[in-house]
């Protein structure tokens, strides 16, 4: 395995392609033995018509976090037409109703108005202090309000110099905790990745495998509960940690 990790490094993935699906195959096992949850309802592939088949209703009000068409025409206007579609971003362009500052959601609206959903993909990446707009999420959400975010887990350094974050499932679980009046419905990863160190790493790592690797992770939630007044500081950790620990050491 070592030298076919060398040949890799040496002629690239398309070169030896005979090994390239063997290679995926042993990084991807290795993935799901560390349990790594796939999203199913929201994968990549499925949660823009989850979101539609949901949301383009009468009555229902819609509001996309991230709207402007940066690399391709959105569909979500369209797909929404016969709900109330609103596009919030952070610059002017086609699909953008709103202009904003999105660690000031709120801010931008009546503090009557709601939304049944509120959704966000490739985002969360940029937000400079993404603990904040969960809380701003949720002034605008209706009890019973659906929010969904797709952010990246691993993925290439874009969009620099804002470009702060990267998010597992645990970490999307966290921003959007049952104290903040959330209740998870699924979080989780899709497209896996196949990944190496290159020849510029350092000795000990150049050409070794990286497991666990995925390009988009996805939050599914639904709004239970208003919460007056939140705090970060008052959030105990085991709540938003699930009772889960960091692994015990083993010796």
């Amino acid at each position: 395995m070592k030298e076919s990790i060398k040949e890799f490094g040496r002629f690239g993935f398309r070169a030896l392609g005979w090994l390239e699906s063997g290679f995926d195959r042993v990084l991807f096992s290795q993935s799901i033995s560390r349990e790594i949850p796939i999203s199913k309802m929201v994968s990549h592939a499925k949660w823009q018509n989850y979101l539609y088949q949901l949301g383009n209703k009468e009555g229902f009000r819609i509001l996309e976090i991230g709207s402007r068409e940066v690399t391709g025409k959105s569909a979500a206007r369209e797909r929404f037409a016969k709900a109330e579609y609103i596009g919030f971003d952070y610059y002017p362009g086609p699909n953008v109703d709103v202009v904003g500052d999105a660690h000031r959601l709120s801010s931008y609206f009546k503090a009557d108005e709601k939304f049944d959903i509120i959704f966000s993909s490739a985002c969360f990446e940029h937000f400079a202090m993404p603990w904040l707009v969960p809380v701003e999420i949720a002034k605008l959400l209706k009890v019973g309000g659906i929010v969904f975010v797709e952010t990246h887990f691993s993925y290439s350094a874009h969009e620099r110099p804002w470009h702060f974050f990267q998010f597992s499932d645990m970490g999307l679980r966290v921003l959007f905790p049952s104290a903040l009046g959330f209740e998870c419905i699924e979080a989780g990863m899709s497209n896996p990745m196949v990944g190496r160190f290159s020849a510029l790493a350092d000795k000990y790592l150049r050409y070794q495998p990286i497991s666990g690797l995925f390009c988009h992770s996805e939050y599914l939630g639904r709004k239970s509960k208003d919460v007056e007044s939140f705090d970060w500081h008052q959030v105990a950790l085991d709540e938003i940690t699930l009772g889960t620990t960091y692994p015990a050491p083993t010796q």
